[in-house]
């Protein structure tokens, strides 16, 4: 059973086996933030089962670190657990919250998944408290950052700082357990950019959790920065030497298996501006 581990000073990771999502907790002298919420309402209510369980105070507010569904469908039952307590995202991910959770209902309700129920079930609830750029949580004694490093996995993404323990929540900018993935909203040009800002977070002894297995370090996000960095500059080439689109996975080396890679090839193409590509590109 997964439980909250102490990885820094009041700060817990507790990763769940389903998607393998981690949920932190952020404690301070005013109380408990939890950053991500789980996959479902139901699942969610184990993550509330297990706050409870830890002690370590009142959950004070919430962080959703992109807008995706395994990171924001448990937000309605800690709000129902927990009160009406503020939840927090970047502008652009709490305005897709709800279609990009209808858009992953619409995939389950097609689907045979043991799961697809309680996720077709779950009511979808997005942030009440937005920020374009940054902005701070007082927990206290200490305050919690919240930082856009602009689009990358998603187009509203953020990166949770807590400074004083030396820890960065970097959502799925970061993937330990898989390939990162590159979904039908993702922005693989950018991507790279957004993760030279969060390393500029990252000291050597710094503590980075993902959004989806173990917490790594400062060497890992440089090696998966470059293996981002390495997709971007390839789709730019393919597009740059006019491969088309429906051949263009098959024509280069990828650091990534490149079945997950679909999206990164045709939003990339997508994302070039006309004078970046070259003819035929279709």
């Amino acid at each position: 059973m997964p439980e909250f581990t102490e990885v820094a000073d009041r700060v817990w990771v507790a990763r769940y086996p389903w998607f393998d999502v981690n949920v932190t907790l952020v404690g301070g002298t005013a109380g408990l933030l939890v950053v991500d919420t789980h996959s479902s309402s139901r699942a969610a209510r184990e993550v509330v089962d297990d706050v409870r369980r830890l002690g370590a105070g009142s959950v004070v507010g919430v962080v959703n670190t992109h807008e995706h569904f395994d990171h924001t469908f448990g937000n309605a039952a800690l709000l129902e657990a927990f009160g009406a307590v503020p939840v927090h995202a970047h502008e652009v991910a709490a305005a897709r919250t709800v279609s990009a959770g209808e858009r992953i209902k619409a995939e389950y309700a097609a689907s045979d998944d043991a799961r697809a129920q309680e996720i077709i079930e779950t009511e979808i609830v997005p942030a009440d408290v937005t920020f374009s750029s940054v902005m701070a949580i007082d927990l206290g004694d200490r305050a919690v950052e919240l930082v856009h490093p602009g689009p990358g996995h998603t187009p509203g993404d953020l990166v949770v700082r807590v400074p004083d323990a030396d820890v960065v929540l970097a959502g799925d900018l970061v993937e330990e357990s898989a390939p990162p993935a590159y979904g039908v909203d993702c922005h693989p040009l950018d991507w790279p950019r957004a993760l030279d800002l969060v390393l500029q977070l990252v000291g050597a002894d710094t503590l980075v959790v993902p959004g989806h297995g173990a917490v790594v370090g400062l060497e890992f996000v440089q090696d998966q920065r470059a293996d981002i960095g390495v997709v971007a500059e390839t789709v730019r080439d393919l597009a740059l030497r006019g491969v088309p689109l429906q051949g263009a996975l098959d024509a280069a080396e990828w650091p990534f298996p490149k079945e997950g890679l679909a999206f990164a090839v045709s939003r990339g193409y997508e994302h070039l501006p006309l004078a970046g590509r070259q003819l035929p590109l279709l």
